[in-house]
């Protein structure tokens, strides 16, 4: 409510005592401020009178009203100075900066166009939430606030990519060569798609817990994932992705972790019926996660150092994509 000009037809300015309407300077302190003043009353101002009608009792409210303001003012000095225990941690606000800033540059449908945001809506009910709208150009600003070169990604984040490639461009046009555009850098494994949904891609977010391995999943966990994975009704492990995109999942993961090609997976695994070949693979993928989730239970047990990582790291960060967001700015024109 700073700077709002009070009328003597405000409700607020209503409901004050005559002095403060006679004096409306006094309405803008801030709330704490006024509530202190107007707590801490002087015995020797309140009406002598009240006193000798009921003096002692009008004595413990004003005393009381005193301590209450006095309890109130510290607590305010409190929320100011904060918990002196906590390490201040350096934040990347610069990401989010960038991200307005490109958010001004793109149009509505060009985001609305993009396949993750029409299937994810589509799930949801068309009730996507404006931050999933623009969740790519939040990535496009973890991208460009580092003037990357080149991203690995997954096949389904391509069309993201030409998004960020799309920004930079817009940008290097409007405010000169700023911005490398980023080439995409694609792994041998492309898409990991659903256990449950083999024509969907995997993902953490999905509410059907059975379709997504997590690498701290328990040996036991992963076993019952891959045991209730869908296939088909053919007893063979063959490599079809068009036809048989269960079987083929299978496949491309048990290639993934085990190293070996799709061709080897297949022949080494003739003979094999898919039941007893799902079970393989959990197999593979447990031998596979075994040593990350040991290495991430050892980092579970020692806090400090994952705070001091996570300290460490977006300071480093912060020194790379300050003097990026910093010439943005003064492209831009924002003071």
């Amino acid at each position: 409510m700073i700077g709002k000009t009070l009328k003597p037809t405000d409700s607020s300015f209503q409901g004050a005592p005559a002095q403060q309407r006679n004096n409306p300077k006094k309405l803008l302190q801030p709330a704490a401020a006024r509530k202190t003043s107007a707590c801490a009353v002087s015995t020797s101002a309140l009406p002598q009178t009240s006193f000798r009608a009921g003096g002692s009792a009008l004595l413990k409210m004003a005393l009381s009203s005193v301590r209450k303001a006095r309890e109130c003012w510290r607590f305010i000095r409190a929320l100011h100075k904060g918990p002196a225990a906590t390490p201040a941690t350096p934040q990347v606000s610069e990401h989010t900066q960038l991200s307005w800033v490109l958010t001004c540059m793109v149009r509505l449908p060009r985001l609305q166009h993009l396949h993750q945001w029409k299937a994810k809506a589509a799930k949801q009910k068309h009730d996507g939430t404006v931050g999933l709208l623009t969740y790519p150009v939040l990535q496009a600003a973890d991208i460009l606030c580092y003037k990357s070169t080149h991203v690995p990604v997954g096949e389904d984040q391509v069309q993201h990519m030409e998004l960020v490639q799309d920004l930079a461009r817009s940008f290097n046009q409007k405010y000169g060569e700023f911005f490398p555009l980023p080439k995409s850098i694609l792994t041998s494994m492309k898409k990991v798609k659903s256990l449950r949904d083999p024509s969907a891609k995997m993902s953490k977010s999905d509410p059907d817990k059975l379709a997504t391995v997590q690498i701290t999943d328990s040996p036991e966990e992963i076993v019952q994932k891959f045991r209730k994975a869908v296939t088909d009704f053919t007893s063979e492990v063959t490599y079809e992705p068009e036809s048989r995109a269960g079987v083929s999942n299978m496949v491309a993961i048990h290639a993934a972790v085990s190293g070996l090609s799709v061709e080897e997976v297949v022949r080494s695994s003739a003979g094999m019926d898919t039941a007893r070949y799902k079970l393989l693979v959990a197999d593979a993928v447990i031998e596979k996660f075994a040593p990350i989730r040991r290495e991430i239970e050892k980092l579970k047990m020692d806090k400090d150092h994952l705070r001091k990582v996570l300290l460490v790291g977006s300071e480093k960060a912060k020194e790379l994509a300050s003097p990026v967001f910093e010439e943005v700015r003064k492209l831009v024109g924002i003071l």
